[in-house]
């Protein structure tokens, strides 16, 4: 039996049980029951100030332990977190696995109210974490998993209480430190398509000595996943595709873009298509009579059936770009990438306490995180390639195929080189944090005062490397193969810059390539062209701090408690990258890439920032409690700013009570955005003044590599936030509870930089300043095909509005048991949020606003409605938990006008379509646990989890790469995953 399928069978006897989050004012409204059998309420702390989350004025959801441990899809906590509807836009493996230079793939990394992950504010114990990449974003995957007792969402601006980027709110992992005895769990997963195999295995355990003053934690896990690189879904194999209508005219009233299935591009093939040729002067031959060849196994040449609907036409000066029916399904590159990435982590925790008096205890953690990704990113995708009319491959497959290429001047090739291996992302990460500190409780002003202080330091050690990318300048030099004897057929295939006149252009090392055809590529050939670009960065973080909590004085209403702390903060980031993965530095200061992806600087840089807060709770009458806090910030970079909340709870009566928080909140630019060195990506981008009755504007579209480098110069994003709620817990119906709140975020000075196509647009409508971030690369550009460097950098331009609605439900009861003595109880949750507003204003001149809520297609988008229910029965020897959770139907992009006849005249900024909706998604889970004692534990349980049990699709977008949603959507289908749960006490 296969090491796969004995892992997966052994530990299939399982089951899972309750589902769904339990919120904190679930955990109240439950308090007055509970309270009579003795149980402990817990106290969250939303604010500095202690306070149970339901009475905190700012929204706060808790997920328990039995939450995270028996409801997670995957053996990670951030898949169980991210679930929660105002979660659901956050970064994770599965979307994240495409960002080749940013470092950032492969981690999970959390974004609340879609604002993005960089306004999110990650806390472990109340304490900030070291970043995962430059851009200051905390992996979740570095969270002692086996410790943590609870998770605190905090949906709402709390830069007064915790500190900068705590913008759209804070989730805050709280461990258990006095744990005693010691847990084990193991499991194992896969997909009903047998790809996906996953397993983790990890432990926790505490002790108490020298007579309970002394305590001492640690936890450990080994996970694995083994990725899916070359299986693909059905799904992605529709041709499922955004096509431009070709009889479409600037002065058409019909839509300019179509969407449409069977669609293919039709501007590569695996092993090559000529896109067009050129001929020699009168030869009489037609330019472009060889479009529409392209090369097969050995070489063979076959003829490309372009189908009833192509844009542009065949006959026309441009290459088709995209192919409906006819060879739709030759070009492989949407079917050539990855699902999921290849995951090895490794982590250990440790934490040592002593209590040297009386309210005093010192305390030590330590932890350590090891991670390597990688991940299938595509292929090696080439267009543009120009072949000379003595190209000794070219020469044998059109001798071979008997087909004349007299007249011929040169062949433009393209390819997406099947005998190449994909380009791979191969991150590894290793990232330390070490916590020295003190913390108490002493007598002040007659009450019970805490207090604690701090020094922490971490480092995040990356090397964020590519495997398998093209070098260009090698790549072309193996191109251009020749034969060693000018006209001689018979003689060895060599480069042409080794036999050439020239002597200054050799290369010893070259080795020719042939491009036309399948398995026909020298593998010597391919390691000369292909390398592993990478880059070597340290992020170090400083941080020292202290807080103080205790009530001077009591109001009539009752006592007055307030915090006061301080903390120093210090960012760090450096870096190294070998001389040969680097641009060329221009003589005009413009660069030049010697890579097709990768193209690392090194980025140095730091800032530091201090700051001080006070924070007050203040009853003022029964039932009626304020809340405030202000905080002073001085940054290095970025200069002083003042945040501040103040906030209120009334309850009028016993079933209801209302809040509301007003508050001032900043995001100061991270390391990425004010040191970044640059680096490029290349891609492609659509020519705006291209159409059919306009073929001299040129190619249909640009490749380009855009370079992004940072600002010192920028300043702290600001934003105005209010919340405004209600809690409903009747007390005609025991258990119940619901809660509705309003939540609006406006910032201003956000930090962004466009896009590359946004570049292009606005230069393309005569703004100056974007046609001067605009050149042409001298080394791929042909006089028909410029290849654009696009140069960008981060400004305080934009401006920001988020609006929703946040609902949550809970009912509780008990039940007679099913199958076994005794009762159960049987509870219903809800969570759903409601988008209205997420608006990005750039402030540029004649660029109308776009709200993407109602948007779920590219990397903008907002779903209307994102929603959990959930369904749990739970008795003392089993749970069982089914879970619903999706996201409404949308637009596919946000500017689309979608009409059929009469349309508008078509822009860049509102494009007509004939089809402008994409689906929602809906997805069924179900968990089972089987509870009992074994081995000695105190207890063990046996679960079992099916994610996606349906196998329902995800949402499909009209695209030719992957033709699916990646952040809200499930893209392996059906998977399970069983495994044991062992405490022992």
């Amino acid at each position: 039996m296969s090491l796969k399928n004995g892992l997966f069978s052994g530990a299939a006897l399982a089951a899972l049980m309750m589902a769904g989050t339990a919120s904190a004012q679930t955990e109240t409204a439950e308090a007055a029951s509970t309270a009579a059998a003795g149980e402990e309420q817990i106290i969250v702390t939303g604010t500095r100030v202690a306070r149970d989350g339901y009475l905190a004025p700012t929204p706060l959801t808790v997920l328990s332990t039995e939450d995270i441990a028996n409801t997670s899809p995957t053996n990670n906590i951030a898949d169980f977190v991210n679930q929660l509807p105002a979660l659901a836009g956050s970064t994770r493996p599965s979307n994240s696995r495409l960002n080749l230079s940013s470092g950032q793939a492969g981690i999970n990394a959390l974004n609340l109210r879609n604002l993005g992950e960089v306004r999110t504010l990650i806390l472990l114990d109340g304490r900030r974490s070291v970043p995962s990449t430059i851009t200051g974003l905390v992996d979740v995957n570095t969270i002692p998993q086996a410790l943590v007792e609870r998770v605190e969402v905090v949906t709402g601006g709390a830069s007064a209480t915790y500190g900068s980027d705590a913008v759209g709110g804070v989730v805050n992992f709280i461990l258990n430190k006095k744990f005693e005895g010691f847990n084990f769990e193991a499991d194992t997963g896969i997909t009903s398509r047998e790809d996906g195999f996953n397993y983790s295995f990890g432990g926790a355990g505490g002790m108490s000595f020298a007579e309970n003053r002394g305590h001492v934690l640690f936890s450990a896990e080994i996970a694995h996943r083994d990725g899916i690189f070359d299986v693909d879904r059905g799904w992605n194999q529709t041709g499922f595709v955004r096509i431009q209508d070709p009889t479409w005219t600037t002065t058409s009233t019909t839509p300019q873009f179509l969407i449409r299935k069977q669609v293919g591009a039709a501007n590569s093939t695996p092993g090559g298509l000529i896109t067009g040729n050129a001929v020699v002067a009168g030869s009489g031959l037609a330019a472009n009579n060889l479009r529409g060849l392209y090369f097969g196994d050995n070489g063979q040449i076959l003829q490309y059936q372009y189908g009833a609907l192509t844009f542009p036409s065949p006959t026309g000066a441009a290459a088709p770009t995209l192919t409906q029916g006819g060879s739709w399904q030759v070009n492989d590159s949407g079917r050539r990438i990855g699902l999921d990435p290849e995951d090895d982590r490794r982590s250990f925790f440790g934490r040592l306490s002593y209590e040297v008096g009386d309210g005093v205890e010192l305390f030590a953690e330590a932890s350590y995180n090891r991670q390597r990704v990688r991940f299938n990113a595509g292929p090696n995708l080439a267009t543009g390639i120009t072949l000379q009319r003595d190209n000794a491959y070219l020469i044998n497959a059109f001798n071979a195929a008997g087909r004349s290429l007299t007249g011929v001047g040169t062949v433009t090739l393209a390819t997406t080189a099947a005998d190449l291996p994909f380009r791979g992302v191969d991150n590894r990460r290793e990232v330390q944090r070490y916590t020295i500190g003190a913390e108490g409780e002493i007598e002040a002003f007659g009450n019970a005062a805490k207090w604690d202080i701090y020094g922490q330091y971490g480092r995040a050690d990356l090397r964020e490397q590519l495997r398998d990318i093209m070098h260009l300048t090698r790549m072309a030099n193996a191109t251009d193969a020749v034969f060693s004897v000018a006209g001689n057929t018979a003689s060895p295939i060599a480069c042409r810059i080794n036999v050439d006149a020239s002597t200054t252009n050799n290369d010893a090392a070259c080795v020719p390539l042939n491009r036309l055809g399948l398995g026909v590529a020298n593998q010597a050939a391919i390691d000369y062209v292909l390398g592993d670009p990478y880059r070597d960065q340290t992020i170090e973080q400083k941080v020292g701090g202290g807080n103080f909590a205790f009530s001077p004085f009591e109001t009539w209403a009752g006592d007055v408690s307030v915090a006061v702390g301080a903390e120093y903060r210090e960012e760090k980031i450096k870096g190294f990258v070998p001389a040969d993965f680097q641009p060329i530095i221009n003589a005009n200061g413009t660069t030049t890439n010697r890579w097709s992806v990768g193209n690392y600087l090194a980025s140095r840089g730091k800032y530091d920032v201090k700051e001080a807060y006070l924070e007050a709770v203040v009853p003022l009458a029964t039932g009626l409690e304020f809340n405030g806090a202000v905080r002073a910030t001085d940054y290095s970079t970025a200069g002083y700013v003042t945040t501040w909340r103040a906030g209120a709870t009334w309850q009028p009566i016993e079933d209801i009570r209302l809040r509301v928080t007003r508050s001032r909140d900043v995001r100061a630019p991270n390391l990425n955005e004010l040191f970044q060195a640059g680096t490029a990506n290349s891609d492609s981008v659509r020519n705006p003044g291209f159409s059919a009755t306009n073929p001299a504007a040129g190619p249909a579209t640009f490749g380009y590599s855009a370079v992004v480098t940072g600002n010192p110069n920028l300043d702290a994003e600001k934003a105005d936030s209010l919340n405004i709620g209600a809690i409903l817990s009747p007390s005609f119906l025991p258990g119940f509870t619901a809660s509705v709140d309003y939540f609006r975020i406006e910032m201003d000075d956000v930090i962004d930089s466009l896009s590359a196509q946004d570049i292009v647009n606005r230069c393309f409508e005569g703004l100056q300043q974007y046609c001067d971030a605009i050149t042409n690369d001298p080394i791929r550009s042909t006089p028909t095909a410029p290849y654009l460097i696009i140069r960008n950098q981060p400004f305080n331009f934009a401006s920001k509005l988020v609006r929703g609605v946040d609902f949550e439900t809970t009912y509780r009861t008990e039940v007679p048991g099913l199958f076994v003595e005794g009762e159960g109880s049987l509870t219903f949750r809800g969570l759903a949020t409601r988008y209205i507003d997420n608006i990005t204003n750039t402030g540029i001149a004649g660029v109308v606003p776009l709200n993407t809520v109602g948007v779920n297609g590219g990397q903008y988008s907002t779903p209307k409605w994102i929603y959990r229910v959930s369904a749990s029965y739970d008795t003392s020897s089993y749970s069982v938990t089914a879970v619903g959770r999706g996201v409404s139907a949308g637009r596919y992009v946000a500017n689309g006008v979608e009409c059929s006849t009469g349309c508008p005249l078509s822009t860049t900024q509102f494009p007509t379509y004939d089809d402008n909706t994409v689906s929602g998604a809906f997805y069924v889970d179900l968990n089972i646990t089987k509870k009992f004692a074994m081995f000695g534990s105190e207890s063990s349980e046996l679960f079992f989890n099916v994610t996606n049990l349906f196998d329902a699709d995800p949402i499909l977008l009209p695209e030719t790469g992957l033709a699916a949603n990646s952040t809200y959507s499930d893209l392996l289908g059906r998977a399970f995953r069983a495994g044991i749960r062992l405490k022992f006490r």
